[in-house]
């Protein structure tokens, strides 16, 4: 199946401010970073199902009346939102490990390429070709069912690791961070995956070690 764009880029009218730092260029690797500080001291973000929903919000991948849809929808069946809530997660790490492996040089690993799988064949069940304005686009068939952004995930995730950019996803030299990013620099030289977030804390850190040095 030819590659897709995990979602058409739309103006959607914000009705909050965004909760999630979206910095990464890419919707599943800012999918990873819902985990943060994961190798010191890790934080979920993703501790309810209206976090995901919140996901979906800031990083567009779901239109306004999507998001009323599904907040009901998890409201109405509670069970299967912390099913989809884990299977989230499952994917999550899953992605993780298999970009980790990459950047640090090493086969990916079987079982969580096996469980990218699982949700990259069950995404492209869902998805269809439709017309749109005289040409036809990939669409996902139902986005009132509660796993619709997995699919939408699984699917960016296929389409980075099968895409020429992967070469240039890279992990965050903070040891304290390490969140993912897609590398646009020119050179390809980029260490920090934001320079406000990490890249100014390594300056002051160099800064203070320096003066005290010399002092």
């Amino acid at each position: 199946m030819p590659p897709m764009q995990a979602h058409e880029n739309k103006n959607i009218s914000r009705r909050r401010s965004p909760r999630f730092d979206l910095i990464a260029g890419n919707v599943c690797l800012d999918f990873v970073n819902t985990l943060d500080d994961r190798h010191t001291k890790p934080k979920e973000l993703l501790e309810h199902y209206s976090d995901l929903v919140r996901f979906g919000e800031d990083s567009g991948l779901l239109e306004p009346k999507q998001l009323s849809r599904l907040i009901k929808l998890s409201s109405c069946a509670l069970d299967r939102a912390e099913q989809a809530l884990h299977r989230a997660r499952e994917l999550r790490e899953s992605i993780h490990d298999v970009f980790w492996a990459l950047v640090n040089k090493r086969p990916a690993p079987a079982e969580a390429l096996a469980t990218l799988n699982r949700d990259i064949q069950l995404a492209a069940e869902h998805l269809r070709l439709v017309p749109a304005g005289g040409h036809f686009v990939w669409r996902f068939d139902d986005l009132s069912d509660l796993n619709t952004l997995l699919w939408q995930i699984a699917r960016s995730a296929a389409d980075l690791l099968a895409s020429e950019q992967l070469p240039f996803v890279r992990a965050c030299s903070s040891k304290e961070c390490e969140w993912f990013f897609l590398d646009t620099s020119k050179n390809h030289h980029r260490r920090w995956c934001d320079m406000k977030r990490c890249g100014n804390r390594a300056k002051v850190r160099r800064f203070y070690a320096k003066k005290k040095k010399s002092s």
